[in-house]
């Protein structure tokens, strides 16, 4: 380094402009005539401070898990029992996680501290605002090129060297600071808009939640019972094992392809319980191959349930089939009795999810599994085919109402992340309106700096 540095001192200044500044063929759209295109490297220096004095209790580690995609520095840990070494970095500086840089880990830090060596330190230099720099981070381009020149498979990584060669549009610095401005204050009025967008998504889980409690109470249907004369003595608890008949599935052999071409039968694994209703499979089998496997050929309506799963960690998959299938080996189906209306039925046991999670679970398996024998134990409230029906019918229709508006919101979270990526494309093009054409030019702080 101290080499470089000598020959650097030796060049002449148009040599280190000529170094500092990016060739017209090299830079990817036009800018005001007053910017002018550099590397990164020359906005930014890399700090190579470090320690392994982690002595002091109140000292923050920040390390990647406390980064967030798309967001920065959600958090820190004490550095007590961190043995290895690492970057120190300080209010101001901006982190940059190098590991897997498709997530677009970065911020700018708030306090001093130290880092994982996954993360980079860096200080702007006298041509730049760390702010300005930091959004420049958040652009497409930059991130896409961050991506494509790390290395690695599992664990890809972008090198410094490869971070300081990226190209970065230069604004003179008053310029920067009102871009900055700018931006933050159109993304503070997003951000707001985003709260609010978020809180109706949280909250459809919740209100699902509480509508389904009020039907299975009887409280949703409490003034219909009064119009019909009956009360809740007509209701009933029922097992799942007398609520009709239960099918286990299997795998046809892939050795054989024979079993899945041309296959129009849906075979239903837990990769394929993500909606209410299963309309299509990601694979299709055929009577070939249920005949010679442990599968099941089922033709009447049925309620599927996930039983191995690592995803019974967080849910419990229920979904309803209308149409002839089968499942394999994970799944279970029930084919409903006749006095149980198959949409009831299933409103029904998506009520109870949570229950049948805390009370059906197998302790101490390698891949979390529903216990058969204490699934099929499980009770529901059962009541006449006519409330089913009406209890069936309020459930649709206030979950479809709720489900619209948390669509709605969903596309509003995503027009949000469209409208920042606007925003930044047009703030690093010098369309933001704030720009003043009688400003000295970049180029001009460049030749000073140097």
């Amino acid at each position: 380094m101290a080499k470089g540095k000598k020959a650097a001192d030796k060049l002449s200044p148009e040599e280190k402009l000529r170094q500092a500044l990016v060739p017209a063929e090299d830079q990817p759209y036009p800018v005001p005539e007053n910017w002018c295109w550099v590397r990164l490297g020359v906005l930014v220096a890399v700090s190579k401070e470090k320690t392994e004095d982690f002595s002091d209790v109140t000292l923050k580690y920040v390390g990647l898990e406390h980064m967030e995609k798309d967001s920065g520095i959600i958090g820190y840990s004490t550095a007590i029992g961190v043995k290895s070494l690492k970057s120190i970095f300080h209010a101001g500086q901006i982190l940059y996680g190098k590991l897997r840089p498709y997530l677009n880990k970065h911020d700018v830090a708030t306090f001093d501290g130290v880092c994982s060596t996954d993360i980079l330190v860096f200080e702007a230099t006298n041509f730049a605002d760390n702010y300005f720099v930091n959004f420049y981070l958040n652009q497409i381009n930059f991130i896409e090129y961050a991506v494509s020149n790390s290395k690695g498979i599992n664990l890809p990584r972008v090198s410094e060297s490869v971070i300081l060669d990226a190209v970065c549009p230069l604004p003179p610095l008053p310029e920067q600071q009102r871009i900055v401005s700018r931006i933050e204050s159109l993304f503070a009025k997003l951000d707001e808009a985003k709260e609010k967008a978020q809180s109706v998504v949280d909250g459809f889980e919740l209100r699902k939640s509480a509508i389904l409690h009020k039907a299975f109470t009887g409280e949703l249907t409490a003034k219909w019972r009064d119009e019909h004369g009956v009360g809740l003595e007509s209701w009933e608890k029922r097992k799942l094992k007398d609520c009709g008949d239960w099918y286990g599935g299997g795998t046809p052999s892939m050795a054989h392809p024979e079993y899945w071409n041309e296959g129009d039968l849906l075979w239903i694994t837990s990769k394929d319980m993500k909606s209410d209703v299963i309309e299509d499979t990601l694979m299709h089998t055929n009577m070939i191959g249920v005949n010679n496997s442990s599968a099941n050929y089922i033709e009447r309506p049925s309620v599927l349930f996930v039983m191995r799963s690592g995803i019974l960690r967080r849910t419990l998959p229920i979904a309803m089939v209308n149409v002839p299938f089968t499942v394999n080996q994970d799944l279970k189906a029930v084919s409903p009795v006749d006095d149980l209306d198959l949409e009831y039925f299933f409103w029904a046991c998506k009520s109870s999810e949570k229950r049948i999670l805390s009370t059906c679970m197998k302790n101490g398996t390698t891949v979390e599994s529903i216990n058969a024998k204490a699934l099929i134990n499980f009770e529901i409230p059962i009541t006449s085919r006519p409330e089913q029906k009406e209890i069936v019918g309020r459930i649709v229709s206030l979950i479809s109402k709720d489900q619209q508006a948390k669509e709605a919101a969903e596309a509003v979270l995503a027009q949000i992340d469209t409208i920042k990526k606007s925003i930044l494309a047009r703030a690093f093009c010098g369309e933001l309106g704030t720009n003043d054409p009688a400003e000295e030019s970049a180029v001009e702080l460049v030749k000073k700096v140097l």
